[in-house]
């Protein structure tokens, strides 16, 4: 059995733990909890990643793959049925909402630990405010393609930084924003998949 080093809060887990269910394969993990904050590394973690991230996996024979790109990779390979398209239009869609999705937990993680700093930096806040903003009303605009285009890795990696921000950033009404995305991320939240994944305090 593999080992996962998880936690039921970070949307990295949770975008690796998606790509599980979808491919059948939540079987095959142990699931190890395992806390993985900035400023305290953790070393039972270290000894299977020395950057102290999650996710990180440990295959059966021992060897570890990290970051959770690798990861979904990887579970893909194994897998029943593809996350990752593997040629012409919708490999390269599926890798930019990859990456766009990604892009935007970076982000927000970045943004949260701001400010929850005793003396936030106004410009900063600023900044990643502006950066959300825009990021999701592109993803509005793109709500219709990600609604008619075969479900994938990049479905997937939004889903999970969308979920984040209603775990995380409830009280910035991301939906205002970008309705048609909020109809799309409705439908997303109807699988199982996501069902079984959601972000908790434990």
């Amino acid at each position: 059995m593999m080992k996962l080093h998880w936690s039921p809060k970070s949307p990295y887990v949770r975008k690796v733990m998606v790509c599980a269910h979808e491919l059948s394969l939540v079987d095959r993990l142990e699931l190890v909890r395992s806390v993985a904050a900035m400023l305290k590394p953790n070393q039972r973690l270290m000894q299977d990643n020395p950057l102290s991230k999650i996710p990180t996996l440990v295959l059966e024979d021992g060897f570890t793959l990290f970051d959770s790109a690798v990861i979904c990779e990887y579970l893909d390979e194994l897998g029943q049925g593809s996350l990752f398209p593997r040629q012409g239009a919708d490999k390269w869609q599926a890798l930019r909402w990859h990456a766009f999705g990604d892009g935007l937990l970076d982000a927000a993680i970045l943004w949260r630990n701001e400010r929850e700093r005793d003396v936030p930096l106004a410009a900063l806040i600023d900044a990643f405010t502006l950066k959300m903003r825009a990021s999701l009303k592109q993803l509005d605009d793109e709500a219709q393609a990600l609604a008619e285009t075969p479900f994938s890795i990049g479905h997937i990696t939004v889903g999970c930084a969308l979920g984040y921000l209603d775990y995380r950033f409830a009280d910035f009404g991301w939906r205002g924003i970008a309705p048609r995305l909020a109809d799309w991320f409705a439908e997303t939240q109807t699988r199982p998949s996501f069902q079984n994944t959601e972000p908790t305090a434990g």
